[in-house]
């Protein structure tokens, strides 16, 4: 099985549609094989940008997509807000796929492709991300701790993981260095905010 924070060329593409509504706002994103969630968005992802519409105070500004997959998070917040979007992805298909979505959405962003933070110099309002479990511990905690150092003052990340993932052992390590609260849970999903 080809996890999708890899990257093969050789992968037949199977492009398929999904649709999400949220209020009053409705999308068609394109999907493929070797992407996360190629059938449908997935329900931690559902829940941490819902969760994170009715909850945090930041609006506008500079956003992260980390991770971004073939752009559903991302694509979201730049419909319903007024903000500065950039979207970030190891996996070159989920770049070209968020690339398509922007446009037969018509949403601009700034996407390109990052392994984690390889490529990424600018500082954001807020980061959020439904991170790679299974690139392992080490990997998702570099993840996250990278996020907060690239929040600007009073910046926020935004993290979905469940509790059978680890989620009690992540947060107790973040919240060693940073303010770190569980914003609300879910079918055993937690919604983690970060700040700096």
């Amino acid at each position: 099985m080809e996890h999708y924070f890899t990257n093969n060329e050789d992968l037949k593409s199977e492009i398929r549609y999904i649709k999400y509504n949220y209020g009053d706002t409705s999308l068609t994103l394109a999907s493929d094989n070797g992407v996360f969630a190629k059938d449908k968005i997935d329900y931690g992802s559902k829940f941490l940008i819902e969760t994170f519409l009715k909850t945090s105070l930041i609006k506008k500004g500079d956003f992260l997509d980390l991770g971004c997959g073939y752009g559903f998070i991302g694509l979201t917040l730049k419909k319903m807000l007024d903000v500065n979007m950039t979207m970030v992805d190891v996996n070159k298909r989920a770049i070209h796929l968020t690339k398509m979505n922007l446009k037969s959405n018509n949403l601009v962003a700034t996407v390109y492709l990052s392994d984690g933070f390889t490529n990424i110099t600018d500082n954001f309002d807020v980061i959020i991300t439904n991170p790679p479990i299974r690139v392992g511990k080490d990997i998702l905690l570099r993840l996250l701790l990278d996020s907060v150092s690239h929040l600007k003052d009073k910046g926020e990340l935004w993290f979905v993981i469940r509790k059978d993932q680890g989620a009690k052992s992540v947060m107790k390590i973040l919240a060693e260095k940073y303010t770190c609260a569980v914003v609300a849970k879910s079918k055993g999903f937690y919604i983690i905010k970060v700040t700096n």
